[in-house]
């Protein structure tokens, strides 16, 4: 069974930074891109940021541009996000996911180069961990 667990969420004041883990287990994803989500309280579930398979290319959204870094270890198979300087806005139930299967269908539907920011385009989902930012 293919499983994402998130963890590193919490709360922190304005301006701090946390970082989130994600270990995966059940297959590997070194052929895969990666990538976080996340759901603010009332909104939509928002891309935030994804990387390629080899880890050589990212991308991210502009509200988080500049302050959060997306990483991965094949070798442990997990995937990172570092968040700095972080505001109220970043609250959010934060969630890792992974291309599977569509993985191929889609990106055939991309620019080239281009990685997966639509939530669709990834089958494999994390229970999401909570990020609380206060002013």
């Amino acid at each position: 069974q293919v499983q994402l667990v998130e963890s590193g969420g919490g709360s922190v004041q304005a301006g701090a930074s946390l970082s989130l883990s994600c270990a995966a287990s059940g297959r590997t994803f070194d052929n895969e891109a990666m990538g976080w989500f996340r759901v603010a309280p009332g909104a939509d579930r928002e891309f935030v940021a994804a990387i390629s398979a080899s880890g050589i290319s990212t991308n991210y959204s502009d509200s988080v541009k500049g302050r959060f870094t997306i990483s991965r270890d094949n070798a442990k198979n997990s995937l990172y996000l570092q968040m700095n300087s972080q505001n109220p806005e970043d609250t959010a139930v934060d969630y890792c996911a992974a291309e599977g299967a569509s993985g191929a269908y889609y990106s055939g539907r991309r620019l080239p180069g281009l990685l997966p920011a639509l939530w669709y385009e990834y089958d494999f989902w994390g229970h999401g961990t909570q990020v609380t930012v206060s002013s």
